[in-house]
């Protein structure tokens, strides 16, 4: 609960901090890495710190969050800060960082507005600032009982058995397990962060979905070759691609992730684009496993039907469900379309919706954000509507109703 005295200061400083919240946030980083170079060893990504997405990313929560806690003062947005929680679990957040994080903050904070950042405006910020942290410990803790409350103890050994291309610029990495500990089950359309050596000694994290339903000794995720061009190769993807090979040795954290198949018995529409398809092959690997009865629209869009990502796995699940339908479009066909593909970007107005369907969307942003945006418009509820975002959340969608 955000107090009163705060309301007001917050109220007023919102604007100058929002201004100024991306510098802060690119200070911030700056400051802790060369106070904490360790957390670069396992915790922070440095592709996303060298593209700029971490700190957009955090620089947007906090704007977030600030203008959610003025417009709610006595309840926090649950929500979005689980989707934060899930992230941190998976990477062994520990509750101490926190204060890290915190020091380093608000030296950045100070260190951009000077003396605009006065006791007053100070207190109120670090109070928003604790309401956050706090929240996000209890979330984390919770998500850590299961591991003896220790979160070191989410990671696990397992071994490369398989390594199966999938297309061109995919891999599909197939592990079985090796450690004795019991192995924390992962609930359909979740993921699971890679350690994995880099060429420095480091260990950078990655997280990446399931592709498969858990068989209790076996593991799937794919990971796609990062090439843009004009930008750095993909640092984790390209020594998947290259190095990694069958008989290796990886460690792997318990499955975490809060955008899971919904339960009961109503309709799914999973809408996903290039490599965002594979949270949700992973839900119906489940379905199929299940025998499900429910009724299913699976929507894909890529370049092209070579690039269409575990379609052969995602084509033998959806013909093994009773009542389920693929739908595919493909910029570069590349010779005659089949039945139900299309040419083109998706559109979703042109087949038939189920009434009352879960929605579940992945892939690059402006595509979820114009799938949503025309189902938003077709009447579907926001809160049908669910997202998957890789890598750090630059839109934040649960925060715009």
């Amino acid at each position: 609960m955000l107090s009163s005295t705060s309301v007001p200061v917050i109220e007023a400083t919102l604007p100058v901090v929002g201004e100024n919240i991306t510098t802060i946030a690119q200070r911030f980083y700056e400051h802790m890495f060369a106070a904490h170079p360790e957390l670069f060893d396992g915790v922070f990504n440095r592709g996303n710190q060298a593209d700029g997405h971490q700190q957009q990313a955090l620089a947007g929560s906090i704007a977030a969050f600030a203008t959610m806690l003025l417009k709610n003062p006595d309840s926090v947005p649950e929500h979005l800060l689980s989707r934060i929680s899930h992230k941190h679990a998976a990477l062994a957040i520990a509750p101490e960082q926190y204060q890290i994080v915190h020091e380093n903050l608000f030296w950045a904070i100070g260190d951009v507005l000077g003396e605009a950042v006065t006791p007053e405006v100070a207190a109120a910020w670090d109070e928003v600032y604790w309401i956050i942290a706090n929240t996000l410990i209890n979330l984390e803790r919770g998500l850590y009982a299961d591991f003896g409350g220790k979160p070191e103890n989410i990671w696990r050994t397992w071994r490369v058995v398989e390594k199966r291309h999938e297309t061109d610029d995919v891999v599909s990495i197939v592990v079985e397990r090796t450690d004795e500990r019991d192995v924390y089950p992962s609930q359909p359309g979740q993921y699971v962060t890679l350690q994995m050596p880099t060429k420095d000694g480091l260990h950078q994290p990655r997280q990446y979905s399931l592709t498969r339903t858990d068989d209790g000794h076996h593991r799937t995720f794919a990971v796609k070759r990062v090439h843009d061009a004009g930008k750095p190769e993909g640092e984790v993807s390209t020594l998947v691609h290259d190095s990694l090979k069958v008989g290796d040795e990886v460690t792997l954290s318990a499955p975490f992730g809060d955008v899971v198949l919904a339960g009961g018995d109503g309709p799914l529409v999973f809408a996903s684009a290039g490599i965002g398809v594979t949270p949700y092959a992973g839900m119906l690997n489940h379905l199929a496993a299940q025998g499900s009865q429910r009724e299913v629209l699976f929507l894909h869009a890529g370049t092209s039907p070579e690039s269409f990502v575990l379609r052969d796995q995602i084509t033998q699940d959806l013909a093994s469900l009773p009542n389920a339908t693929l739908h595919s479009w493909f910029e570069q066909p590349g010779g005659e379309l089949g039945p139900n593909e299309h040419q083109g970007f998706m559109d979703v107005t042109a087949v038939d919706l189920p009434q009352d369907a879960t929605y579940y969307l992945c892939g690059p942003l402006p595509f979820m954000q114009a799938v949503r945006e025309r189902l938003l418009g077709l009447g579907v509820p926001a809160r049908k509507i669910q997202y998957e975002v890789f890598g750090p959340d630059l839109w934040q969608a649960d925060t715009e109703e």
